[in-house]
């Protein structure tokens, strides 16, 4: 932007500059010629009385006197053919003037100017003065290396104007660039100079309100969820209880496992509205430990209602780039969703295998209705479900493959039910 915008100023200058100066030294040299043609003039006719009343030898010493020192060349054709002053030819301009005609005229080397001394009717005596090119164009020189240096001068003037001007510019939409880096970042501190010239004000004062409003937004979003996270924990403690009064100790340990699986997940939402517009912290977990447990926690509910339940985890560690949480909760959402949308007694299957690339490839495949015809990528939106549910579940598995750079991608095979394959990258992608 700086650099174009000295470019446009020198290109706009000099346009100005040419068309001021180009007619100014033009001018500037007709003055000058003008001036020395003048000049010349005065002299031939301050002769002409003496031509025309002294003869002889006053005559020739006078006219020697003048062109010796006169600047230009000064002769004088007498009627009777003698010549005076200067060496030159009798030029068709200087017979033009014998006849009684004054005149001027350019000619080699500079130019001549002849004036007639005598009445008509008879051959007139001639006062020829030459103005050589020297004296034509004598300060022309000089005047237009002035003219170059007032045009340079006035360039550079304008240049350093306009950097001064485009650094600014360029500061200020650099500096908001920075600013709006700085709130994708999560820095939601950063505010931009409002004192920025022109319309980059106008945005830095618009980007300040909108950091302030992500802010508010963020605050009561971090309170709502605290709120509601204390009134889940209330009824999850007299849960716990009631489970822990239970006579049989083997259903009292699944239900209170249970309840600590809830208040852990309850505990990781208030942890991440807590961490929501701070920078990411890097986190690993290992996908081998956590796939293992999860299945295992889902094996119980899956020999209750008669599915088949097959699990083939890879030996780990299988490090990926999640919370322990995040992926815990991935885990989750996908058996959850075979429980939700399939028959009590579909059998279904749980994979864990290293990537080339890094990583680990979690597939779980159902052999239950699947997905309707067309649907293996628009369920993936949030919101979207194909079997009338909130649509979250996939779209958290979703989030959480691409947080670790991976991704997920749903088959129907041919014999029906449904596969999910979630990719889990060992960091984000560039």
């Amino acid at each position: 932007m700086r650099r174009r915008l000295l470019v446009l100023v020198a290109a706009t200058t000099t346009l100005v500059l040419v068309a001021f100066l180009v007619p100014l030294a033009l001018l500037v040299r007709n003055v000058a010629a003008d001036r020395a043609v003048q000049a010349a003039t005065v002299e031939a006719q301050a002769l002409t009385s003496l031509v025309a009343t002294a003869e002889g030898e006053s005559l020739a010493l006078t006219v020697d006197r003048v062109d010796a020192t006169s600047r230009f060349d000064v002769t004088v054709f007498l009627a009777d053919g003698e010549r005076l002053g200067a060496e030159a030819d009798r030029s068709p301009l200087v017979e033009l003037a014998e006849r009684g005609s004054s005149a001027s005229a350019e000619a080699d080397g500079g130019r001549e100017i002849v004036f007639a001394v005598g009445g008509p009717g008879g051959t007139a005596d001639v006062i020829r003065t030459f103005v050589p090119d020297a004296e034509l164009r004598q300060g022309v020189a000089r005047a237009w290396l002035a003219l170059a240096g007032l045009g340079v001068g006035l360039l550079l003037v304008g240049l350093v104007v306009a950097d001064r001007l485009g650094r600014r510019l360029v500061r200020g939409a650099t500096d908001l660039a920075a600013v709006s880096h700085r709130l994708g970042r999560g820095e939601l501190d950063a505010r931009a100079d409002t004192s920025a010239p022109g319309e980059l004000g106008v945005v830095a004062t618009a980007l300040n309100g909108l950091a302030g409003r992500i802010t508010d937004l963020l605050r009561e979003e971090r309170e709502t969820i605290a709120d509601l996270s204390h009134r889940v924990r209330t009824p999850l403690t007299t849960l716990r209880m009631d489970a822990e009064a239970l006579p049989t100790d083997e259903q009292s340990e699944r239900i209170v496992g249970g309840v600590d699986a809830v208040d852990r997940a309850v505990t990781d939402v208030i942890q991440q509205a807590r961490r929501r517009g701070a920078l990411p912290e890097a986190a690993t977990a290992d996908a081998a430990d956590v796939v293992r447990e999860r299945a295992a926690f889902w094996a119980v509910l899956a020999e209750d209602t008669d599915r088949e339940l097959t699990v083939d985890v890879a030996p780990g560690p299988l490090p990926v780039a999640l919370a322990r949480g995040d992926l815990e909760a991935c885990v989750d959402a996908l058996l959850g969703n075979v429980f939700a949308h399939t028959a009590n007694g579909t059998a279904f299957a749980v994979r864990l295998e290293p990537r080339d690339v890094g990583g680990a490839r979690l597939v779980v495949a159902d052999q239950g209705p699947g997905l309707p015809s067309g649907q293996t990528t628009g369920v993936l939106r949030r919101g979207v479900s194909g079997s009338g549910s909130s649509g979250l579940g996939l779209d958290i598995v979703r989030r959480t493959a691409e947080q670790s750079g991976g991704g997920v991608r749903l088959d129907s095979p041919p014999t029906g039910g449904l596969t999910v394959v979630v990719d889990l990258g060992t960091g984000p992608r560039a």
